[in-house]
This record gives structure tokens, C-alpha cells and sequence, in this order.
């Protein structure tokens, strides 16, 4: 499965994950103004197998099947130190 990422202006600690490049089409316009202007990071060959940082690939492969796209936010702080 193909997956576009992007980032934004506003929020350059945010990335946006699409199943098609430039197809914004299924992110709900709050997501895109909290994003503000779209710059394109890079394109992943998503499988199974292949590692991510945040979620395994068939998490990120359900949710832009399920949903057309998804949202990963930075880490949270550990409030602990």
C-alpha cells in the first residue's frame, strides 16, 4: 500500500499519513487548518512488516483504509521528569 506524509507550518511536529499523494479530499478541513500550509516529507511502500516509529503498518494501513487518512501527534511528555 502507498502512503504519502506530510507536514505543517502550524504544526511541523504533526505529520498527516495519505493513501494517495495531494488527495486531501478525506481530511476533515479543522485537521487542515490546524496543519496549515501542506509540505510533502515523503512516500512509503506500506506492508505488514514494515517498521514504523509510532504504530505497526497494519495500524496505519486500517486507518487510511477505515478513515482516508491519519494524524500522529508528537510524543507526549512523561510528566515524571
Amino acid at each position: 500500500m502507498h502512503c504519502s506524509v506530510y507536514k505543517g507550518a502550524k504544526a511541523p511536529d504533526h505529520y498527516l499519513f495519505l493513501p494517495r499523494r495531494d488527495d486531501f479530499s478525506a481530511v476533515p478541513q479543522p485537521v487542515l487548518d490546524r496543519f496549515g500550509p501542506l509540505e510533502h516529507v515523503m512516500d512509503l511502500v506500506l506492508t505488514p512488516e514494515r517498521p514504523l516509529a509510532r504504530l505497526t503498518a497494519p495500524e496505519l494501513m486500517r486507518a487510511l483504509l477505515q478513515q482516508g487518512c491519519h494524524v500522529q501527534l508528537p510524543p507526549r511528555e512523561d510528566s515524571d521528569h
